[in-house]
C-alpha cells in the first residue's frame, strides 16, 4: 500500500452527507429566491468544507486508522464549517425570518450567550471522554450522532458573535472574555489529551485494518500510537486555540478603534433597539410630557451629522459580516 493509493481509495461518499448537504444548499436558494447574492459564497464554502470533512480521506483515517485525522475533522466541525454558515446568512432576510413569534422565541432562548458557551463545552468534553469516544467509532449511527451535535453545538457557540444583525452580536468586551473562555477550555482538553499516556482512546492502539495501510501508516508515516494521540492533542491546542485568538484580536481592533461602540450602546447588546422620540416637520426631537424631562423641557434640535466617531463606527460595523 503506497500514500497516493490509500488516499485514491479511501473517499466515503456517503449518500446522507452528500443528500443533506444538498438539501441544505436547495432549501437556502428558495428561502433567498434564487437570489443568494454575495453572501452564497461563505455559505457555499461551507457546505464545500462539510463534505470534505466527512466524505474525505481524512475521514476515513479518523475512522479507522488516527486520532489525529479526527481531530482535525471535529476542528473542520467546530471551527470552520459554523462560522462560514453564519456569513452566509443574508442580514435582512434573517431578520424577516426571525420575525415569525416561535423562530423569535427560539433564537431568543437558544441564542444566549451563556447557554450556547455551556452547551457548546459541555458537548466538547463529553464526546471526548474516552468511553464515548471509542463507543461511537464502533457504532456508526452513534458517530453521527456526535457530528450532529458538534454541528448544532457549534453553530450555537458561534451565533451571539457571528449572526447577520450586528446590533445583536454580542459587544467587543463581552465576546472578547466569551472567547477567552473557549480559549482555556480547548486548550485544556489539548493539553491533557497531548500528555496522556498513550491508549487513552484504546480503539486506535489496534485498529481495524480494512485498506492494508497500517504498517505504511505506523513505520512509513511514522505515527505510532503515541505519536498520534499527541499530534491530535496538539491539533486542538495549537491551531484550535489560535481560531479564538485570532477573534480576540480582532475584537480588540476594533474596540480601540472605537469601531464597536456605535453598534453596541446600551440596550442594542441584549438584542433590543433605543427608542427614538418623533421628528416634527421643523427637524425638532421632541420629548413627550410624561418623559424623562417633564412638560416644561425645551425641544433639543436634532444633530443630523454623526460626528467623526460614529462615523467611523458605523463604517466598521456596515463593513463586519
Amino acid at each position: 500500500m503506497t500514500t497516493a493509493r490509500l488516499l485514491a481509495l479511501s473517499w466515503s461518499p456517503d449518500p446522507s452527507v452528500l443528500g443533506g448537504t444538498l438539501a441544505l444548499g436547495a432549501a437556502y436558494l428558495a428561502w433567498l429566491r434564487g437570489r443568494p447574492g454575495a453572501r452564497a459564497v461563505p455559505f457555499a464554502a461551507g457546505l464545500l468544507v462539510l463534505v470534505l470533512a466527512l466524505t474525505s480521506p481524512l475521514h476515513t483515517l479518523g475512522e479507522l486508522y488516527l486520532f489525529s485525522a479526527h481531530m482535525a475533522q471535529h476542528l473542520l466541525l467546530l471551527l470552520v464549517v459554523p462560522p462560514l454558515l453564519l456569513w452566509g446568512l443574508p442580514p435582512t432576510a434573517t431578520a424577516r425570518l426571525l420575525r415569525r413569534p416561535a423562530l423569535e422565541r427560539l433564537e431568543r432562548t437558544l441564542g444566549r450567550p451563556a447557554l450556547a458557551f455551556t452547551v457548546a463545552t459541555a458537548a466538547l468534553w463529553a464526546w471526548h471522554l474516552p468511553a464515548l469516544y471509542d463507543r461511537a467509532l464502533l457504532h456508526h449511527g452513534l458517530h453521527v450522532g456526535e457530528h450532529l451535535v458538534f454541528l448544532v453545538t457549534a453553530t450555537m457557540f458561534w451565533w451571539p458573535l457571528l449572526q447577520p444583525r450586528p446590533a445583536h452580536r454580542l459587544a467587543a468586551g463581552p465576546a472578547m472574555g466569551y472567547l477567552a473562555g473557549a480559549l482555556v477550555s480547548g486548550s485544556l482538553l489539548g493539553i491533557l489529551l497531548t500528555f496522556a499516556p498513550a491508549g487513552t482512546y484504546p480503539f486506535y492502539l489496534h485498529p481495524p485494518d480494512p485498506f492494508g495501510a497500517l504498517t505504511l501508516i505506523r513505520v512509513g508515516w511514522g505515527l505510532t500510537p503515541t505519536v498520534d494521540q499527541q499530534l491530535g492533542g496538539i491539533l486542538m491546542w495549537v491551531p484550535g486555540g489560535a481560531v479564538y485568538v485570532a477573534g480576540i484580536l480582532v475584537l480588540f481592533g476594533r474596540w480601540m478603534s472605537g469601531a464597536d461602540a456605535a453598534g453596541h450602546s446600551g440596550p442594542a447588546t441584549t438584542g433590543a433597539l433605543p427608542r427614538t422620540p418623533p421628528e416634527g416637520e421643523d427637524g425638532v426631537r421632541r420629548t413627550s410630557p410624561g418623559g424623562a424631562g417633564g412638560a416644561g423641557d425645551r425641544a433639543r434640535p436634532h444633530r443630523s451629522h454623526p460626528s467623526p466617531p460614529e462615523r467611523a463606527g458605523r463604517g466598521a460595523l456596515e463593513g463586519a459580516p
